[in-house]
């Protein structure tokens, strides 16, 4: 009998084969992706740690896709109230032309992905839970190369975020105090003895147990919100995906508390419209409308919004009807599998920009998700205890009308919509191969300032014909995302591409 195959496409070599292992072990592709995902976690610093929020977002075998919420939520059930607000460490990352961020104990908000993990595993995977955790346990411990990605983000962020907390430091700096070139062999302490805990013991003893009284404790002490009742209290949620039809796919990707999920399915039905068979000047002012169109209006009400789910319901209505005014970082990871049953799974992680914490004993770097400006518009501290925070990830699935399989996602803040937008426009609408659908340049609508957008992007794109305030890119730059995605059509015939803009990798199992 053949053996269900597995196709994994991620950010890094090392997490697609964590993916392959787990694959040839008799994972599907939901356990494969989980594990590519934990071994991101694990073994790209900077970027992305063990206490990220993440989306999952999985289209089972004769059933409706769904999407697990594993979003960052807002701590402080027991915290005092005059701790709302204050203790956070400004800085100014140099993105974008100057990127403003909260870093530090006040900007870590109660993780989910492991929890989100846990739950894809149980419902819809396999392997057992300890093997899945292996892969990223057996580089933690023998030590893994500093990625190219990692480097570049750290080396910019070292001193204001990842250089102030002694732990952090020891794990990044050589014996010289120097920062680690890429390549460098980086072994982070108690990391290992963390991670080998949450393979025996579950992620119970991340949410519960001795983890996670170190985490609180920490925090706690040094004026954070985040305690051991918040990390107790979390919990990963099952809902419905976004699904939008373009041509004969549909596309399924994260609704709320994702904000770039929902722009993507808007953005979407938008281009349902477009009569472009060609990146003609036409078609990039096509582009170019739609993002302002909808980025606009997430600026306007998304990003501010009391009711997130009405206004996305709004959002898309809009979008729906057409009409030309209808609608008037490097933090993030991505990871990709289908199998050949037909099971397609996406997921997206991130700690945000990072806040540099790491509690003594564990080895985990904290998230910064309350601290990330651009996703709490209301303010620092803003929202009710026990809320989700938004977030840009919008993981994504697609299916055909004759069967064919997409699983598709990138990292890159903001421009993680647009980079997906553009990669499935690419291989659905203009029948570009996968690989050139994500290599094709790239353009992203953006706002310098508080009310006049431009256009970044990369050459290839005839912008500069286009009347729009504009920003031409030299290259094709990681700043436009780093798209990862796998494609299946029946019965196995697989297709795997990974976005050389940001080191990729992509991995294929065996039929045993």
């Amino acid at each position: 009998m053949q053996r269900n195959r597995v196709a994994i496409s991620s950010s890094s070599r090392l997490s697609a084969d964590a993916g392959r292992h787990i694959a040839e072990a008799g994972g599907n592709a939901v356990d494969a992706a989980i594990a590519a995902s934990l071994t991101q976690l694990v073994t790209e610093p900077g970027v992305v740690s063990l206490a990220a929020g993440a989306f999952i977002v999985i289209w089972p075998v004769g059933d409706r896709p769904i999407s697990i919420d594993a979003a960052s939520e807002m701590p402080g059930r027991n915290a005092s109230p005059d701790l709302f607000g204050r203790n956070a460490r400004d800085v100014l990352l140099p993105y974008g032309g100057g990127t403003p961020t909260g870093v530090g104990y006040a900007s870590v908000a109660t993780p989910g992905a492991l929890a989100g993990y846990d739950f894809a595993a149980r419902r819809y995977g396999r392997v057992p839970w300890k093997d899945l955790v292996e892969p990223s346990l057996h580089h933690v411990k023998n030590g893994f190369p500093l990625p190219t990605a990692s480097h570049r983000y750290i080396e910019t962020t070292h001193d204001g975020i990842f250089g102030w907390n002694p732990d952090s430091m020891h794990a990044l700096q050589d014996e010289h105090g120097c920062l680690k070139q890429p390549g460098d062999i980086i072994f982070i302490e108690d990391l290992d003895q963390s991670l080998a805990a949450i393979a025996e013991q579950g992620i119970e003893v991340f949410y519960g147990g001795d983890i996670a009284r170190m985490i609180a404790e920490d925090v706690k002490s040094h004026g954070g919100l985040l305690d051991l009742a918040d990390l107790q209290a979390y919990r990963a949620r099952i809902v419905p995906a976004l699904d939008v039809a373009l041509d004969d796919w549909h596309l399924a990707t994260a609704p709320s508390p994702s904000v770039g999920g929902a722009a993507l399915a808007a953005m979407l039905l938008k281009m349902r419209q477009s009569p472009h068979r060609d990146w003609t000047v036409e078609m990039a002012a096509d582009v170019i409308d739609v993002q302002t169109e909808v980025m606009g209006f997430r600026r306007r009400r998304l990003d501010i919004a009391d009711s997130l789910d009405d206004e996305v319901r709004e959002l898309l209505k809009l979008a729906a009807m057409g009409g030309a005014n209808a609608l008037a970082s490097p933090s993030t990871v991505h990871a990709s599998a289908v199998d050949s049953s037909g099971l397609a799974c996406s997921i997206t992680a991130s700690a945000g920009y990072g806040s540099g914490v790491m509690p003594p004993g564990t080895g985990i770097w904290m998230n910064n998700s309350l601290g990330e400006v651009e996703l709490n518009k209301r303010g620092f501290h803003a929202l009710p205890p026990g809320a989700r925070i938004p977030s840009n990830m919008a993981p994504t699935t697609g299916r055909s009308s004759d069967g064919a399989m997409l699983s598709i996602g990138s990292p890159g803040a903001d421009r993680i919509t647009t980079a997906i937008l553009q990669t499935v426009v690419n291989f659905v609408h203009l029948d570009m191969p996968l690989q050139e659908a994500i290599d094709h340049p790239r353009l992203h609508v953006e706002w310098p300032g508080k009310d006049d957008p431009r256009v970044a992007y990369e050459p290839g794109i005839p912008v500069d014909r286009v009347d729009v305030p504009q920003r031409r890119f030299d290259k094709r730059d990681m700043f436009f995302g780093g798209v990862s995605a796998v494609y299946m059509t029946p019965p196995d015939h697989f297709e795997l591409a990974a976005d050389t803009r940001r080191t990729g990798g992509t991995a294929l199992s065996g039929t045993g």
